[in-house]
């Protein structure tokens, strides 16, 4: 079975999408399928994402000269709104090639109503069509596929969500009982993931003996807003920006956080969520991010999105001691090896290629 996964970038930068499709690609190649990756900006080709030892065939060239030389059984896009996924739309039904689309947070109603009237005319010109036209829509958690169903769209809905990579962890215990602790957002920053109201709930809360670290790439020169917000509640002293971090130092930042903040107005899966709990680091965000697990399992705080309730979500954890977090760090841990283990999320995706490959019917209730 041959699958061609492709993107609109796989660069790290990207964020989420970029790691969660590289790394789909990887597993499925580790599980026996036939994979081409391809991005839009031709970043397969070099993408750090991807192992140079992954048996993954990195595809380069327009749309239709790569369809035509993999010859894919399945085309499984990840993205919306853009001309090549429209293009890969096209192709793949006129190779009668199922097609699977992954919107990955673009159809989450935080995520239409960003540039709505751009997205209006692309869903009227083509994109409603495309998605109703796929074989079918892949959701990342039960939140997501809901939010698809309730647009009518005409193509069955599966959730299976992202595999999280479990690292080899040795976490050593502070050199000092009174050191500053760290409070760890990660990811890109743009207004989708809330930084101006964590800026607030930290002002509002001020927890003594912590500070905040923001890492990662601006996109769109939001930083400039963030920064703003913090010079004006005078808190320079105890928030940092450190830029985008990738690989060992993403890795040394989440083992070095004693807490990460996921403050998002949206978020289809929250990658940084399930990368922090994999390095045993407890988590707070919002009940955007579809994590309700986090507080039944004694990993974290998931909160309304507000700053107010995030300020008292902060009090909270910096109340707890170092070993209560210890202890809410390797629940998360516990929790990432027992529900987002690739080898369990991998066998679902090669199952359902698998079956749109031999035509068989998606059940509604396997669908939801």
């Amino acid at each position: 079975m041959r699958v061609m996964v492709g993107a609109t970038s796989l660069r790290p930068g990207y964020g989420g999408p970029a790691l969660s499709v590289s790394r789909l690609a990887t597993a499925l190649a580790d599980a026996g399928v036939e994979v081409g990756l391809w991005a839009a900006d031709g970043s397969a080709e070099d993408t750090p994402l991807l192992s140079p030892r992954a048996a993954v065939a990195r595809l380069r060239g327009d749309p239709r000269g790569v369809i035509a030389a993999f010859a894919p059984d399945v085309v499984h896009d990840n993205g919306l709104w853009l001309a090549h996924h429209h293009r890969l739309a096209e192709l793949a039904l006129r190779i009668g090639a199922p097609r699977v689309v992954s919107p990955r947070g673009m159809l989450e109603p935080w995520a239409i109503g960003h540039k709505r009237w751009k997205k209006a005319a692309a869903w009227r010109l083509y994109q409603r069509r495309d998605l109703d036209q796929a074989a079918v829509l892949h959701a990342t958690a039960a939140e997501e596929a809901a939010n698809l169903r309730a647009l009518g769209l005409k193509a069955p809905i599966r959730a299976v969500a992202n595999g999280v990579d479990l690292p080899d962890l040795t976490r050593t215990a502070p050199s000092a009982a009174n050191r500053t602790r760290t409070a760890l957002f990660l990811g890109r920053i743009h207004p989708v993931k809330g930084l101006p109201m964590l800026v607030d709930a930290w002002a509002l809360a001020r927890p003594a003996g912590w500070r905040l670290v923001i890492a990662g790439p601006d996109e769109g020169g939001h930083r400039r807003e963030v920064e703003s917000a913090v010079a004006a509640h005078g808190l320079g002293d105890v928030v940092s920006f450190v830029g985008a971090v990738h690989g060992e130092a993403k890795a040394r930042a989440l083992r070095q956080a004693d807490l990460l903040v996921a403050p998002s107005h949206s978020e289809s899966f929250g990658m940084a969520v399930g990368e922090a709990l994999a390095h045993a680091t407890p988590v707070l965000t919002t009940t955007a991010a579809p994590w309700p697990m986090l507080e039944a399992r004694g990993c974290g705080w998931r909160v309304v999105r507000n700053a107010e309730a995030l300020a008292e979500a902060l009090q909270r954890a910096a109340a707890c001691d170092a070993p209560t977090l210890r202890r809410m760090g390797e629940a998360g841990r516990a929790l990432v090896a027992s529900d987002f283990a690739w080898a369990r999320i991998v066998g679902e995706f090669a199952a359902l290629y698998a079956s749109l490959v031999r035509g068989a019917p998606l059940l509604a209730e396997a669908a939801a």
